[in-house]
């Protein structure tokens, strides 16, 4: 039986979708953690995604797994919201690498961590989920 819940939690990459000034989709694999029904992605403001998201804040997410039989995947509609608040912010991105990393002590982790100034956080809207 497929387990929504076990399934994101589980799976690595989330494709984001965020909708330009213009109207233009932007479209970037993201990691991310999925906690409480809400999932958090560990950013910088200068990122095209955390620009387009202070400007709208509706988004679309897709993620799957498989390319052969049995295929899973879950794709929705959510609002996302900016965490600005530093300690927040470093205590999110934290459990969003620590699910990368073995260890915030490796090189990349801290690195990634220092680059980190703002969290996307998604409250889905709609979800749609599939197996075939």
């Amino acid at each position: 039986m497929f387990s929504k819940e076990k399934f994101l939690k589980s799976q690595k990459i989330l494709r984001l979708a965020t909708l330009d000034k213009n109207g233009t989709p932007h479209l970037v694999p993201v990691w991310y953690r999925y906690s409480a029904k809400k999932f958090y992605i560990g950013t910088n403001t200068k990122t095209q995604k955390a620009k387009n998201v202070l400007k709208n804040s509706t988004v679309g997410f897709c993620i799957d797994d498989g390319i052969w039989h049995p295929i899973y995947g879950v794709m929705g509609v959510g609002k996302a919201k900016m965490i600005l608040e530093k300690s927040k912010v470093r205590r999110i991105a934290t459990s969003v690498l620590l699910r990368y990393f073995k260890s915030m002590n490796e090189k990349s982790a801290k690195e990634l961590l220092e680059q980190t100034d703002c969290i996307i956080e998604i409250t889905p809207k709609k979800i749609t989920s599939w197996q075939y």
